[in-house]
């Protein structure tokens, strides 16, 4: 099997991240309204994991997108779009057989009635990734291996590639693992109840990403501890309320931000690619969650789901106000192209 460059992947170099999962060609509205009332749609691209790389690719970091994609026109875009962000492609599959995953949405927030999402994704390429169809060395060539909780949902040969990888072995890079818990995709998987797979995937991984209303139906981030003790590093997002992070023995929580929101898309794999930025560049977790937050922050300030993040010392001005500036922080549209000294930054909301 050729890669998108057509060529077989051999001996990868060692990169920042890598990020292995489906990306979709997504299409949304030009305008409001019902799926069968908008009569036109903007091109884009989706995927949590390759959203991930580009976010940190955007970033400044190396990273390497692995993933599977029909050999079609969605295919081509896909490929290109991504590794435009400055995202590594070289490993990405080509599916001669099935198709390039695509989806519709509305222009609503996706947690109201209204919001309609239309996915044309079975039978997709992506559904064949497997042990043996993906390059594992490619795969675990990063420092950091993320993954999320739509890969096994996809196919029984996708959890397949998710036990190998999430299996605790010497050697391997650190496992990230956003939980990403779509019960519209376990419904008809037919291979597996999501909730009990996705707890034992985190539990192979070394960090996990997991939201609190997605959490097993637990009550609360101790709880979720509790039943998840083996990763090193567990993040319990809280939607508004902010993030709880557990390092061992160490628990640290830090408020999210005000924010004016344009699109509550994209902002939880971009909340877990200033996570791992700031982990690769070895903050302390109190930082993390931080750049986690204001990498969110970037995300609901643009319409799509993937936004340009703020300057790298930008950032960190911001992540190093005292816990009341941090707490008068708002946060509006264009704010990552704002280079004003942090007190510039405070507004009270």
């Amino acid at each position: 099997m050729e890669t998108a460059t057509g060529r077989t992947s051999t001996a990868p170099d060692v990169v920042d991240v890598v990020a292995l999962g489906e990306s979709m060609v997504t299409f949304l509205p030009s305008r409001p309204g019902r799926l069968a009332d908008v009569p036109s749609f903007d091109r884009a691209i989706g995927g949590a994991e390759s959203n991930l790389a580009c976010v940190l690719a955007a970033a400044g970091h190396s990273a390497r997108w692995v993933g599977r994609v029909g050999a079609d026109g969605f295919g081509d875009h896909l490929v290109e779009a991504i590794g435009a962000y400055g995202v590594d492609v070289s490993a990405v599959r080509r599916d001669p057989a099935r198709p390039t995953g695509i989806y519709f949405r509305t222009a609503g927030d996706r947690a109201t009635d209204a919001h309609e999402v239309a996915y044309y994704r079975a039978g997709s390429a992506a559904s064949a990734m497997s042990v043996d169809t993906m390059d594992l060395d490619a795969i675990r060539s990063g420092r950091v291996l993320h993954l999320s909780g739509i890969t096994p949902a996809l196919s029984a040969d996708c959890l397949g590639l998710m036990r190998e990888l999430t299996a605790r072995r010497p050697g391997r890079p650190l496992v990230s693992f956003d939980v990403n818990h779509r019960p519209g995709l376990w419904r008809d998987a037919g291979h597996g109840h999501g909730p009990e797979v996705l707890l034992e995937l985190a539990r192979g991984a070394d960090l996990v990403f997991v939201g609190e209303d997605e959490a097993w139906g637990l009550g609360g981030p101790e709880a979720v501890r509790a039943a998840l003790p083996e990763p090193e590093l567990l993040v319990v997002k809280q939607g508004a309320s902010g993030a709880t992070a557990f390092h061992g023995a160490d628990v640290t929580s830090v408020p999210a931000l005000h924010v004016d929101v344009v699109a509550a898309v994209g902002a939880g794999d971009a909340f877990a690619a200033g996570f791992l930025s700031a982990t690769l560049r070895g903050l302390p977790v109190r930082e993390r969650l931080r750049h986690g937050h204001l990498m969110a922050a970037a995300a609901l300030t643009v319409p799509g789901d993937l936004a340009t993040p703020p300057a790298r010392d930008h950032a960190d001005r911001l992540a190093a106000l005292d816990d009341t500036a941090w707490g008068r922080l708002r946060l509006g549209p264009g704010w990552t192209q704002d280079v004003r000294g942090a007190d510039e930054e405070v507004r009270t909301p």
